[in-house]
């Protein structure tokens, strides 16, 4: 056997790869002078932008032609069951962030979930769990750092993921790898569970297209745009939303009812 084989690989990935994270926690330093303004920390919006234009231009010419193309095609009630599919495999690592949170009901609940979709849902083609009104409890590395008391650091435009903070993008990294359920299967399980995701991607494109393409083609600046909307929405999600020092159109009784919570602040 070669002394590196996949499953050896995967295990130093493990053992390295919290440590990678910790490294982009604290790879990048401020500008001398550097001030945040609006709540928003961004001291590297210039080499932030270049790599928004690139992906900017990856879902032109290929994301979104992809999209168009696989919610023409694809019926409706396929496209949720490989949404469903995708997710399910994705549940353990919800598993391990949850128990990382000391969140033990968050865990027992996406345990419970995982085992009746997998089985009764046909190897979680159905929600089932829903189904029961067992609703997922989402989270990744990312959140879980935040309760760790790690700060969100500088806004990120990562490629090919886009928007994120230094810590979410340090929690990207070791999710990669946090879940454990492909040390479970085998070679070609993985292949299929790689593909499910790859496709739920595409999937995940179409069913948000219309706010996509508001964000990356209405706005009079589509970076500052993305970047507002992925914050507010962060820290509200991880019950942050003080931490701005901007108005979160998020939040109950800060705006008008009629104001639209997506209108581009930018646009003149």
């Amino acid at each position: 056997m070669h002394p590196f084989s996949d499953r050896r690989l995967a295990r130093l990935l493990t053992r390295t790869l919290p440590l990678l994270a910790v490294l982009v926690l604290s790879a990048c330093t401020a500008p001398e002078g550097y001030v945040a303004r609006d709540g928003i920390n961004d001291p590297f919006e210039e080499r932030n932008r270049k790599i928004h234009a690139f992906n900017k231009g990856v879902d032109r010419g290929v994301l979104r032609p992809l999209s168009r193309g696989y919610d023409a095609v694809v019926p409706d009630e396929m496209q949720v069951m490989v949404n469903n599919f995708a997710g399910n495999l994705s549940t353990p690592r919800l598993v391990v962030n949850n128990l990382l949170q000391g969140n033990v009901e968050g865990a027992l609940t996406n345990t419970t979930r995982f085992l009746l979709n997998s089985t009764i849902g046909f190897a979680g083609l159905v929600d089932v769990g829903e189904i029961a009104g067992l609703n997922e409890v989402d989270t990744d590395f990312g959140e879980t750092l935040h309760v760790w008391g790690v700060g969100e650091g500088y806004y990120m435009e990562n490629p090919f993921r886009g928007p994120s903070t230094q810590r979410d993008t340090a929690g990207r990294i070791v999710d990669l790898f946090l879940n454990p359920l492909p040390e479970a299967l085998s070679g070609s399980q993985n292949d299929v569970r790689i593909g499910a995701q790859a496709v739920d991607v595409v999937g995940d494109r179409a069913r948000f297209g219309q706010t996509v393409d508001s964000v990356l083609y209405d706005s009079a600046d589509s970076y500052a745009q993305s970047r507002l909307i992925y914050l507010q929405s962060r820290r509200f999600a991880l019950g942050r939303a003080e931490d701005a020092d901007y108005d979160d159109p998020y939040a109950l009784g800060t705006t008008d009812p009629y104001d639209d919570p997506y209108e581009d602040p930018y646009e003149e």
